[in-house]
């Protein structure tokens, strides 16, 4: 048997979770059986759509289960195979995170090679979250040529890949959305955006208009609410709004407000879609190959917040939820190695 320390989900939530809401239980795995792998998780995620699926709510993804770990993507090391497609002492990613170790089919886990990237960045610009940038921005809400794009949560795991990849992708301007002064320096300094909203300043309508005078053509959205109605207030006739996540909304113990200008939307015939990363895996590999190479030659930043310990994975995902990380916020496990 396997020792292991994992995060189980000890109540429901109203309204903004906390630490009441999770427990730290150490549980025995049992042998891997044939055809199933046993991987020592080295890195985990946490990431916003998790907390819906702390709610018992119908959505695209089930709730997680009361008393039962909680899940999410991790990379780890095979330590135990019986399976002959991954062997021992592979790295490879999958979705049982929130623990130690985990048993699973090799069929759920996907070898990462670790040659042309860091194992964590398959959790971060190589992985999800790095794809919902750029199929928000190629496939759902396409940057043309001479675009003004404006992206919210700027600074966090799949804002700041965007304005980078929004400039690659032939935008003449990129805005971006963070909270702070010191987060919307560095979407400035680091991630290369042209200008940067600080929306704890209040007046998102009036930055983003000086910011983009003459309108913006693609908006990535984040966050949902008044950020939307900004958007849609400067966006420009034909334009683009990929929805990819509705932060501002995620704790909200009854139905946030909607835009009340979504006529303009009619008028300027925008296209406002949505979008879930799971329908887009087919552009994992097209992706990585172009991914990995940016961030070999540097014309591709990132940034990580790192938190340590399985026992202080929940802070990490509460501090996702109140905008505590720059880049992607990851949970290192083997500490002691």
């Amino acid at each position: 048997m396997t020792v292991s320390r994992e995060i189980r989900l000890a109540s429901r939530p109203t309204g903004t979770p906390g630490p009441e809401n999770f427990q730290l239980v150490t549980a025995q795995l049992p042998e891997p059986g044939e055809g199933q792998i046993l991987v020592r998780n080295t890195w985990m995620s946490v990431d916003p759509y998790m907390r819906g699926r702390m709610d018992d709510v119908p959505s695209y993804i089930p709730p997680f289960a009361l008393g039962a770990a909680l899940e999410g993507s991790a990379v780890g090391e095979v330590v135990a195979s019986r399976s002959a497609s991954v062997p021992v002492g592979a790295t490879v990613s999958h979705f049982l995170g929130w623990r130690e170790y985990a048993v699973l089919d090799a069929g759920a886990a996907t070898v990462v090679d670790t040659s042309i990237a860091s194992p964590s960045d398959y959790l971060g610009v190589l992985g999800t979250t790095g794809l919902t940038a750029y199929a928000a921005l190629t496939r759902t809400a396409p940057v043309k040529e001479g675009d003004v794009v404006f992206v919210s949560a700027a600074a966090g795991a799949v804002g700041s890949v965007a304005g980078q990849l929004a400039r690659q992708l032939g935008a003449s301007r990129v805005i971006g959305s963070a909270g702070g002064p010191e987060k919307t320096k560095k979407l400035l300094d680091v991630f290369g955006y042209d200008a940067a909203v600080d929306h704890r300043r209040g007046d998102l309508p009036g930055q983003l208009a000086a910011a983009a005078p003459e309108g913006i053509d693609v908006y990535l959205d984040a966050v949902g609410g008044d950020h939307l109605q900004a958007a849609i207030g400067a966006i420009r006739p034909g334009g683009r709004i990929a929805m990819v996540g509705a932060i501002s909304g995620y704790n909200a113990t009854r139905p946030a407000p909607g835009p009340d200008n979504l006529f303009r939307a009619a008028a300027h015939e925008v296209t406002l879609r949505g979008m879930l990363v799971s329908s887009h895996f087919d552009l994992f590999p097209e992706w990585i190959g172009k991914a990995a190479g940016r961030l070999a030659d540097g014309t591709l930043r990132t940034e990580k917040t790192v938190v340590d310990g399985i026992e202080r994975a929940a802070d990490a995902f509460l501090g996702v939820l109140s905008g505590a990380n720059t880049g992607k916020m990851l949970v290192r496990l083997d500490t002691a190695r």
